[in-house]
């Protein structure tokens, strides 16, 4: 049975066939806490671009990590959108319900000798980067030194790692051999795509991020495999989510390859940021959103969308129609639009 509104994309686990789906997105915010200005931000644009392509919009609660999990927290989250008028059209999901699915990827990688397992702890990590001489930056990831792509060399597994560098390495090969059309394009080891508000974008995964983590130590899923396994079988055909998470697509894109499910388009929308230039996070103390005046707080965040006023008076349902409207005149170009892309550095 599907578990969403969407036509169902899956007969299988993962395997999905390549066929163009109608529009739907999703919002999906994690129960750390209450959401706050930031997060309404992702919200509204998210529920704008579905509403002004006709199409489905999905909630999925994304508590994969239950040790940072709120107790309440989703719960409440989904009454602050409710007072907001942004009603999703199908019954939420919740990721800690969907692990079954997570096993079935993980499985399917591993078949295909897309995975392997890492014993790697934070020891080993940080000996081997000094080794290479990777220095931490902050706020700039580290990729995996590649310790365990060739064996354990007798330490325990911990945790499932991807074979993203072979699989990058191998892409010529497999293009070659006639492998599913891809949404991006990999050449040299560059992965370009385009985001339908940021325009061009490129990295060079193998070295950015290096083998990531599918299956974490302590047995939780990771992130990158959750997200891209639900919006598979949840038909997401368009994600609309905060600009912070944009250096997760390319490796988000080739994990979708990897499994056989279509690539979405990705809209990626502006942060709010604190007066010293970071994110508004929870983890930076970002209080939770003030909704004794919903409408105030909606005007805040189409602001920082760009969308225009609404004229006073005006109700929910009004500015959102109003906003609708405005947003059907915004990043919607063709995905091809541009044909050729800026190399990688």
């Amino acid at each position: 049975m599907p578990d969403s509104a969407c036509p169902p994309s899956a007969a299988a686990a993962v395997t999905l066939p390549a066929t163009a789906a109608p529009y739907c997105g999703r919002f999906a915010p994690s129960p750390t806490g209450p959401l706050h200005a930031g997060s309404l931000v992702a919200a509204l644009a998210s529920w704008l671009d579905a509403r002004a392509h006709g199409g489905t919009w999905l909630v999925r609660i994304e508590d994969i990590d239950p040790p940072r999990c709120q107790p309440g927290a989703d719960q409440y989250i989904l009454q602050q959108l409710a007072q907001c008028g942004l009603h999703p059209d199908a019954p939420p999901v919740w990721q800690s319900q969907r692990q079954a699915h997570y096993a079935a990827a993980l499985e399917q990688l591993r078949h295909s000798d897309l995975a392997y397992p890492c014993g790697c702890g934070r020891r080993d990590l940080e000996a081997a980067w000094a080794a290479q001489g990777v220095v931490h930056v902050r706020h700039v990831e580290r990729p995996y030194p590649g310790t365990c792509r060739h064996g354990l060399h007798g330490k325990p597994a911990r945790s499932w790692r991807f074979r993203l560098d072979e699989y990058v390495r191998d892409w010529p090969a497999r293009q070659a051999a006639g492998a599913t059309p891809a949404g991006f394009v990999l050449e040299d080891g560059c992965l370009q795509w385009q985001d339908r508000r940021l325009g061009p974008q490129t990295q060079r995964p193998v070295e950015a991020v290096g083998d990531f983590i599918l299956q974490r130590a302590d047995g939780l899923y990771a992130y990158q495999l959750a997200v891209v396994v639900d919006d598979a079988l949840q038909g997401i055909t368009h994600v609309v989510r905060g600009e912070d998470l944009t250096d997760n697509t390319p490796r988000q894109m080739l994990l979708q390859h990897a499994l056989g499910v279509p690539t979405p388009a990705y809209l990626h929308t502006p942060l709010v940021l604190m007066p010293d230039g970071e994110k508004l996070s929870k983890q930076h103390g970002a209080t939770p959103l003030d909704l004794s005046d919903p409408l105030f707080a909606l005007y805040q965040a189409a602001s920082v969308l760009g969308l225009p006023p609404v004229e006073s008076p005006a109700t929910i349902p009004d500015a959102l129609h109003t906003w609708v409207l405005n947003w059907q005149g915004f990043y919607n170009a063709a995905r091809d639009r541009y044909s050729s892309y800026p190399r990688c550095p």
